[in-house]
């Protein structure tokens, strides 16, 4: 049975001492009583005087009726026009398949960090990665912020649990000998173009797919990165703006790649003519037959992969692409500054903690560099 602690003044709630050892604050509110808990009896007495000021300043309280499920779901409605759609739909999973089954029917006054911990352990036990996992947890914060400000918590749970950190895994690329034989076998392949593009410039695939020709100066051998690609449900398509400033950027194109954007929209003409009313104009520079944006999957399980088996290199993701025009040129010796700006990375921070791997001919070059420097009569005047 609850231990119910000294009577307060009529107006100012009470703290019992549940069965389980948790407190439990209460007070009434608009005729009604609104709980709140703790693990200790001063965190039930913070949630009682947070209680009391919703009550006082007319704020509000927590009905404590409401469950996870019902608040995620709320909250996720919420979101839908403020999130990218594959944002939108990849919170969407990660709460139906791994936070609802567990703890949707809690209630969300009551849910707890054991609870929650239990929830990460649970799923790291099941076979998902140290990412996965710590992904749900970064969804779930996210949803108890709106909870606080929406003032149906009095706090986050999160904040008290521990999530699985993200194990980063090796960058894999293609070598330069790779990349030229990639590039030799795709050749006669469609979507040849594309991976010239991708393997000079660096781009995002969403960023490819997104590009228009009014975004591509053959004469100045420059093109604007003014979009990202995303698929809706339904089959349909939207050209959104890249998430950082700096995602906006003007890049400089090799040779090849004019040649190849020259040859692309020659093929592309040709397409058009073929299908003739049947083609949609909407500007894309890698389009499919009928003038619609490609479809990422079909690149990837048609022509991507399938080149890379020719070709009998490394089987990379096509994002590591991106990693490997990267990587070449910072074992080249070029300024990771350039680098960094031709990503679209937000600050250079972010390039020199993503590519510190590739750097063992770097670490050399740089002892041989302080080698010379301080060697007897090394030139260190």
């Amino acid at each position: 049975m609850a231990k119910r602690s000294k009577r307060r003044g009529r107006g100012e709630g009470s703290i019992t001492k549940r069965a389980d050892g948790r407190y439990m604050a209460r007070l009434q509110v608009d005729g009604e009583r609104r709980a709140v808990y703790g693990d200790t009896r001063e965190e039930a007495a913070r949630g009682l005087r947070r209680l009391q000021e919703a009550r006082d300043k007319a704020l509000p309280v927590p009905d404590g009726r409401e469950t996870v499920e019902t608040f995620i779901t709320d909250w996720l409605a919420s979101e839908a026009n403020r999130l990218r759609p594959t944002t939108h739909t990849r919170y969407e999973t990660l709460m139906r398949l791994h936070v609802i089954p567990t703890l949707g029917a809690v209630r969300l006054v009551k849910l707890t960090p054991h609870e929650v911990q239990r929830l990460y352990d649970e799923r790291s036990a099941s076979g998902l990665s140290p990412t996965t996992v710590h992904h749900i947890g970064a969804v779930l914060h996210k949803a108890l912020e709106q909870a606080m400000r929406w003032g149906k918590v009095f706090r986050n749970v999160c904040d008290l649990v521990d999530a699985p950190p993200i194990r980063r895994t090796d960058i894999r690329t293609l070598s330069a000998d790779e990349a030229r034989r990639f590039l030799a076998c795709a050749h006669n392949d469609r979507f040849h173009p594309l991976y010239v593009v991708a393997l000079t410039t660096g781009m995002r695939q969403g960023e490819l797919l997104a590009l228009r020709w009014r975004d591509v100066s053959l004469d100045k051998c420059t093109l604007q990165v003014r979009g990202t690609l995303h698929w809706t449900k339904g089959g349909g398509f939207r050209v959104d703006e890249p998430k950082t400033k700096s995602s906006r950027r003007l890049i400089q194109l090799t040779d090849d790649a004019v040649e190849a954007l020259r040859r692309q929209r020659v093929r592309q003409n040709g397409e058009r003519l073929l299908s003739g009313k049947f083609w949609e104009d909407h500007g894309f520079v890698f389009s499919n037959h009928v003038g619609r944006p490609t479809d990422p999957a079909n690149l990837v399980r048609r022509s991507f992969k399938p080149l890379l088996k020719v070709a009998e290199v490394s089987d990379i993701r096509f994002h590591d692409l991106r990693h490997t025009a990267a990587t070449l040129l910072l074992e080249q010796g070029v300024h990771v500054k350039y680098v960094s700006e031709m990503l679209g990375h937000s600050s250079i921070a972010i390039t020199l903690d993503l590519y510190s791997h590739v750097t063992p001919s770097m670490h050399h070059e740089a002892k041989q560099t302080m080698q010379r420097i301080f060697s007897a009569g090394g030139g260190g005047q």
